[in-house]
């Protein structure tokens, strides 16, 4: 928690994602376009996000469908290209997901200088991928031996594309995960990327996580942040700030202010 405080100090943060475009190697790929265009489009909305006035940035691979939990050195690489183009730019706090590959997530942060990385980390699920066994020790052990303590680590508890062969209530295994693990943060999502999680999910992980910050990782919603926000200790919001709400869409800038502005009234800021 220490880090997690480090980063966003004692206010509610909400981070926006930056979702990439489908890296080299990914069936979805532009060969055409080619890595120019992935980092124009991040450039974009990155822009839009920092003037929308966002506490943190994340970037993530979402569109490497379909997602891989080994994955390839190309999308590593071509996401700390991409990431050390746009460094210059980036004026908050921002963070880096490799989807599904714990490992690769925390190479990506030490080698971009990111602030925090979301992974699953923990738990053993059966997934649109295969069985999917994370290891939280050998993610931990690998970034301090990256000499990268400071790197805020943020689990998601519950994983989205899968379902958890561990029958313990969330709030159980959210718990355990803490006592065993040692995250900075405790996220909660929905079952697919833009679905939201349950509010009752958040509360029942919240009640029994007082001392451990705990965000909602997907779904949130301009008309949802204000209930999300007076139970979540922040969120991590992409789909909603989309043209059309499209998970695929570019941001649009409108979106992202008015629901910055919403924030900051949920959150009482002056």
């Amino acid at each position: 928690m220490r880090n997690f405080s480090r980063i966003f100090g004692d206010q509610k943060p909400v981070i926006a994602m930056v979702h990439l475009g489908a890296l080299p190697g990914s069936p979805l790929y532009d060969c055409d376009a080619g890595v120019a265009s992935i980092i124009d489009a991040a450039r974009r909305d990155l822009i839009a996000l920092q003037a929308a006035g966002f506490d943190a940035v994340m970037f993530g691979n979402e569109n490497d469908r379909p997602y891989e939990f080994d994955v390839d050195t190309a999308s590593t690489a071509t996401m700390a290209f991409v990431i050390g183009q746009l460094r210059s730019e980036i004026t908050i706090p921002f963070g880096v997901n490799v989807l599904w590959d714990p490992k690769s997530t925390i190479a990506l942060a030490a080698a971009t200088g990111a602030d925090f990385v979301r992974e699953i980390f923990t738990g053993t699920y059966a997934s649109d991928m295969g069985p999917w066994t994370p290891d939280a020790g050998a993610a931990m052990r690998y970034r301090n031996a990256l000499g990268c303590k400071d790197i805020a680590m943020l689990y998601n508890v519950s994983a989205e594309f899968a379902d958890s062969l561990d029958r313990r209530p969330l709030a159980d295994r959210a718990r355990s995960a803490v006592f065993s693990s040692i995250p900075d943060a405790v996220l909660v999502s929905g079952q697919i990327t833009g679905e939201a999680a349950k509010l009752s999910d958040l509360e029942a992980v919240k009640l029994v996580l007082p001392d451990t910050p705990v965000l909602a990782n997907t779904g949130v919603k301009h008309e949802t942040i204000a209930d999300v926000l007076s139970v979540a200790d922040g969120c991590i919001v992409g789909s909603s700030l989309k043209f059309d709400g499209n998970t695929w869409n570019t941001v649009d800038p409108a979106r992202a202010t008015d629901f910055m502005v919403r924030v900051r009234a949920a959150r009482g800021d002056r």
